[in-house]
């Protein structure tokens, strides 16, 4: 009864976890600059920030924070800081020899928590996040959705999105990757790091519609 739904819902789901953003940056960065187990994780964590956007949709709460100018904003620039906190610590990265370049491959430094909290905190305090569940939740599921049935879409879309980063994670992981950013490393760090000032700059200046 609800197929039609559930495939409209994870056909929008498909195209905007496709589009390149803070997501997509921040598991790449992970995946390139710690390996696979770091991006995966991260992946997991971008997966789980799902859940709270989930949670507040189901709830009512999006509603709210769309129609507030100030929480819009609060949530917005919390994030934009966020963005731009990691963004410039990447920014300032500097070359690395060539001995602690392989020594990088070699082990991972990243904790599997740190990359973790990464993934959530980016996906969770994404304010566009907000407008596109809420968009979701209002405007294509059906209100009259049992409440079971929708949670059940939220777990699919958490699951997909892990699944999506994860493979993500897996493609920018491989050693041969890898080994090409690790001999220009800090060039990567930089360009990641202007992506992601950029997005954080992008979203300080977005307007709630």
């Amino acid at each position: 009864m609800y197929w039609t739904e559930f495939l409209t819902v994870a056909l929008i789901h498909l195209l905007a976890v496709a589009s390149p953003g803070p997501d997509f940056a921040i598991v790449v960065r992970e995946s390139v600059a710690h390996g696979r187990r770091a991006g995966t994780w991260t992946a997991l964590g971008v997966g789980c920030g799902i859940f709270v956007h989930v949670g507040y949709s189901l709830l009512g709460i999006g509603l709210i924070v769309s129609q507030s100018i100030m929480l819009f904003n609060a949530l917005k620039w919390a994030a934009a800081a966020y963005l731009l906190y990691i963004g410039i610590k990447a920014l300032r990265a500097k070359p690395a020899d060539p001995i602690a370049a392989e020594a990088a491959l070699m082990a991972g430094e990243r904790s599997p928590r740190g990359a973790f909290v990464t993934g959530f905190v980016t996906n969770g305090l994404n304010p566009k996040a907000t407008l596109f569940f809420l968009s979701l939740f209002t405007v294509v599921i059906n209100p009259h959705t049992p409440l079971a049935i929708q949670a059940g879409y939220g777990v699919y879309l958490a699951f997909a999105t892990a699944l999506w980063f994860s493979l993500v994670a897996l493609l920018f992981s491989q050693r041969r990757v890898r080994a090409g950013f690790a001999r220009m490393g800090h060039w990567f760090d930089r360009l990641m790091g202007a992506v992601l000032v950029g997005l954080g700059i992008k979203l300080a200046f977005s307007e709630l519609k």
